[in-house]
């Protein structure tokens, strides 16, 4: 793994993200079946009042999906995925002044929500989908690249790897090569570990406990680990009881350098945020 040398500014269509701190990406699903807020915020009107609501917590960034990616979840049209995600997307970036990433692998979906004013490309399978590489290229947004092998619907019937951190740094070192192919320059790229996508969770464990490793690739660390499943794993917990979990990895990941926190808890995450930067700049 080779590291490259970067700006902390990152252009993000109309705005710029200031890497060198650290930031919270609010989840907002636009889906019936994510596994954690499926169908809370299908319509419009509450997507963006919740959007609304996260920006006023602090979020600087809200990840606008429409294609739920839990492990068995069903497969959606292009035409649906963008009938879902076009309209909010247009209305966040009309009335409000935050950066919006779009969750998707879908080609069509990454240029049209590129046109309405998204800045970023959030893509879990790391532009593999036909088309996917030349479509983010031609946005000329950034693009967060994740770790997964398979698909969603099959990533955790028996994932194995020797070295779990190293394999992970090997598949995004060879996706920022593919990337740069086609004239994405890793001065655009995020990458992100991909906790819970085809991992078990001793697989999730370590990778959070050698994630510095991956600081050799020279990009920024995105880290989404609200409410998944290795804190209901390691705690015993349902979805609905995973806060306390999830805060002391949104913690634990911005102390490791992580420069953007994906997370459903935004008001809570951002004063983890808050109070670790205010210990840090104490003399």
């Amino acid at each position: 793994m080779t590291s490259v040398q970067s700006s902390t500014r990152l252009p993000c269509g109309n705005r710029v993200l200031d890497l060198a701190q650290t930031h919270v990406m609010g989840i907002l699903n636009v889906t019936p079946d994510s596994f954690s807020d499926g169908g809370r915020y299908s319509q419009l009107d509450a997507a963006l009042r919740h959007a609304e609501a996260m920006v006023v917590a602090g979020a600087t960034l809200i990840d606008v999906g429409g294609e739920s990616t839990r492990p068995g979840a069903r497969a959606v049209s292009p035409l649906e995925e963008l009938e879902r995600v076009a309209p909010i997307v247009e209305r966040i970036c009309r009335e409000l002044d935050v950066i919006i990433s779009v969750d998707t692998s879908t080609p069509a979906v990454m240029r049209e929500t590129a046109r309405l004013g998204a800045g970023l490309i959030n893509d879990v399978r790391s532009l593999r989908r036909d088309g996917a590489l030349d479509a983010a290229a031609a946005t000329g947004l950034p693009v967060c690249l994740m770790h997964m092998l398979g698909e969603p619907g099959d990533m955790q019937d028996n994932p194995q790897y020797q070295d779990v951190t190293k394999e992970v740094g090997e598949f995004l070192a060879e996706r920022m090569a593919q990337c740069a192919s086609v004239g994405i320059p890793a001065e655009r790229i995020i990458l992100d570990p991909g906790f819970g996508f085809a991992k078990t969770l001793q697989h999730n464990l370590s990778l959070f406990k050698h994630m510095e490793a991956l600081h050799a690739l020279g990009r920024p660390l995105l880290v989404g680990v609200s409410r998944k499943s290795m804190i209901g794993q390691a705690l015993n917990r349902p979805v609905g009881e995973r806060l306390h979990g999830g805060l002391a990895l949104a913690a634990l990941a911005s102390v490791k350098g992580a420069r953007i926190l994906r997370v459903h808890d935004v008001a809570e995450t951002v004063d983890v945020v808050r109070m670790i930067a205010a210990v840090e700049s104490a003399e």
